[in-house]
């Protein structure tokens, strides 16, 4: 089985399967790519014929046939023209000729299976199944962020060695490694390194330089750099090259491979039918939709170009109360002990399957006078939906790997590898069961339907209302719930003997519910952080230690945030270690002020401050003098291409400045720091730290401010003395 394909210019398709001591390619030349047009609406009568005999006379139209096709999950068979095309490249082009060729109006025709990745493409239409038989073999190629805009490098990193000196030094080393190693996968701290080896090749009169496996074509350029956003973020997607008979990994843009591992990207290759460098480079959105274009394909539906499904007319009532998301307790802000956490079980994924909740199912006109959906009157065929045969697979999948993970970590002796095998998989699973909810809301979603994320959420709020429910009668407080979670502690009110187990309170609610809900985790104790100027609990800002055990569970404070210097996520870890062994404020003031010395001292490493934050616009978009806009400034000033969507690194040197001056970046030879602006940031996260216990940022000032009076009171009495 190939586990990459090579797309020629001249139409030749090479299929590379990995061996025991590299790789062999299949040649083809006999692959037409193929898209389709039909009526938009099953209720336009249309004659394809003129279009067909419009299609059959063009130069890159290799063959022309009627044949019968469901153009949607709810319509049945009907005619539609399938054309088959000379080269990939040619199919969106001919395929915006559909409306310029045919007589019909414009809006009468529509044009399926059209925008597929190649890899993907091939894979579905050949029946060819992209996951390798063999392991396959890598090797890394990194630049320092200092030589990724250069076009020569001085500096390169190779199978974990770091190469200096020469271009042609360079190049030979790497030459010589790629043939030791002859690796089936590239992965590249950035994709550029491709063209810039062999643009450094050229100028040095080196002849020989290909990283590879076909002699022919050193190397092709799939797609060029790009800015995008998603759901109100700015993201930067880099060029995409790929090199013949090797599969590249682009660090830099890659979110299975960054958030899993290797044994991830293959568990998905092998669901998705996207082989490894487009796997890699998809998002979870774009691999679900290849999982259920799979699905589609297996039924004989086509896949539509552009999405196009009208919501279905509501009520007024109806459409406000469709417009609520989960369901959300207030958490009670303050400090909680013996705290337990229940989730329910891929709650989103599992309503879909347990409710039949589908695109072509959803407000069924066979059912229409039923109330299926809570709160909203939705009815759902009792045909099982093609969602339920997509995702269903997918949970037990998971749920077998979670169960092996625990078998695994169970052992004396556990086998490391097999767990870093068993996580990435239940990783990659797990994000794509993440998405399968959004997804439905999603306006470009290729199957999608507003309906199902809303009969979702409807079944949702009611499933945790019940699981509340059932849990106050046993006897136990709830202190917080989000959608699929929720937090208990025993009632105080309710005597021990007449208090239920939790576990069979969680059989019991799963039985009810149909979904199972879990015993997540047992805390000592919990803190609910209110939100900033305010008393309300913040919904996702929470800290806890996990019962019989050195663990914390962080979410929503400063050292789960990215952007956070690793200083201070220190310290307010160790804040919480001292929070958690006193239950006194004073303590962790004592560790501020500790930290606080040093930062002043100038005792702490600058790396230890580096703050990396998202661009998210050109240089010059920007209107007010922010941190990110000074280290724009020093990053033109060293020809640092730094784009929208990418992170930028520095460490804040005087942030009174406007100018350049105020940061200095993070590879940069830095000799101090602003020690009073990091002062801020450490308040800030132990006001995270303390703020349940009803301290906010002006009380820490003052404690610290009298420890300092008291400290200099006595230091000079003790002088006097």
């Amino acid at each position: 089985m190939p586990f990459t394909i090579d797309f020629l210019d001249d139409g030749r398709v090479l299929e590379w399967e990995a061996i025991n001591d590299g790789a062999t390619a299949t040649e083809r030349d006999d692959y037409t790519p193929r898209f389709y047009v039909t009526a938009r609406d099953p209720d336009t009568d249309i004659d394809l014929t003129p279009l067909r005999a419009q299609y059959e006379r063009h130069p890159n139209v290799v063959a022309t046939e009627i044949v019968s096709r469901r153009p949607g999950f709810r319509r049945n068979d009907e005619s539609a023209l399938a054309v088959d095309v000379d080269h990939l490249n040619r199919v969106t082009p001919l395929a915006r000729q559909a409306r310029q060729l045919s007589a019909h109006p414009v809006g009468d025709l529509a044009c399926f299976n059209v925008d597929f990745s190649r890899g993907f493409r091939y894979c579905l239409e050949t029946n060819c199944d992209p996951t390798p038989t063999a392991e396959l073999s890598t090797l890394r190629l990194g630049v320092p962020v200092t030589e990724t805009s250069k076009d020569t490098y001085d500096e390169l990193t190779v199978a974990g060695e770091t190469v200096t000196g020469s271009s042609g030094d360079i190049l030979t080393t790497v030459q010589a490694v790629i043939e030791t190693h002859d690796p089936d996968i590239l992965v590249c701290s950035t994709s550029e390194i491709v063209p810039t080896l062999h643009e450094m090749a050229t100028g040095a009169g080196v002849d020989d330089f290909s990283l590879s496996r076909w002699p022919d074509v050193d190397y092709q350029q799939l797609a060029s750099r790009s800015t995008y956003s998603s759901y109100g973020r700015i993201g930067h997607s880099p060029a995409r090259y790929n090199v013949p008979g090797r599969a590249i990994i682009d660090e830099s843009n890659t979110f299975f491979y960054g958030e899993t591992n290797l044994d991830g990207v293959l568990d998905l290759v092998s669901r998705s039918k996207k082989p490894v460098q487009e796997l890699a480079w998809a998002s979870i959105g774009n691999v679900l939709t290849a999982i259920q274009i799979c699905e589609a394909h297996d039924r004989g539906v086509l896949v539509p170009w552009n999405s196009w499904r009208h919501e279905f007319y509501k009520p007024m009532g109806t459409l406000h109360d469709a417009g609520r998301g989960g369901f959300i307790f207030a958490p009670e802000v303050g400090l909680h002990e013996n705290v337990h956490e229940l989730d329910f079980s891929s709650l989103y994924p599992n309503i879909i399957c347990t409710r039949n909740v589908s695109p072509d199912v959803i407000r069924c006109d066979c059912h229409s006078h039923r109330d299926d959906v809570p709160g909203l009157g939705y009815s759902i065929c009792d045909d099982r939906g093609y969602l339920v045969d997509v995702l269903q697979p997918i949970i037990d999948a998971r749920d077998e790997i979670k169960a092996a993970i625990r078998r695994e970590k169970a052992r004396d002796d556990p086998d490391e590898n097999r767990l870093a095998e068993l996580e990435g998989r239940s990783g990659a699973l797990k994000w794509i069961l993440v998405a399968c909810f959004g997804y439905q809301g999603f306006s470009n979603a290729k199957f999608g339907r507003i309906e199902c994320h809303e009969a979702i959420n409807a079944f949702a709020r009611e499933i945790l209302l019940t699981a509340k429910q059932q849990l106050e009668d046993g006897g136990w407080r709830v202190v917080h719930g989000i959608v699929d979670s929720i937090w208990v502690t025993p009632d105080p009110d309710v005597d021990d003997e007449n208090r239920e187990n939790l576990d069979a309170l969680a059989t019991a609610i799963t039985e009810r519910v149909e979904i199972r809900l879990e015993h997540e985790s047992h805390y000592d104790w919990v803190a609910f952080v209110p939100q900033r100027e305010s008393d309300a609990g913040a919904l996702t800002k929470y800290f806890g230690k996990v019962a019989g055990d050195d663990e914390y569970k962080i979410r929503g404070i400063e050292a789960r945030k990215r952007s956070t210097p690793p200083f201070i996520e220190d310290i307010q870890r160790d804040c919480l270690e001292r929070l958690d062994a006193t239950r006194s404020p004073d303590t962790v003031l004592y560790c501020l002020q500790d930290a606080i010395k040093c930062l002043h001292a100038g005792t702490v490493p600058v790396e230890q401050l580096v703050e990396r934050n998202c661009v998210s616009k050109p240089l010059e978009g920007y209107m007010q003098t922010t941190q990110n806009v000074a280290a724009l400034k020093r990053a033109r000033e060293q020809d640092l291409a730094i784009h929208p969507g990418q992170d930028i690194e520095y460490v804040v040197v005087d942030d009174e400045k406007t100018s350049r001056e105020r940061v200095a970046l993070a590879h940069e030879e830095i000799e101090s720091y602003d020690a009073s602006y990091y002062e801020t940031q450490l308040i800030r996260a132990i006001e995270s730290v303390l703020s349940p216990l009803g301290w906010d940022r002006n009380d820490i000032r003052q404690e610290l401010a009298e420890t300092h009076e008291t400290n200099l009171v006595t230091f000079t009495r003790n002088t006097r003395d």
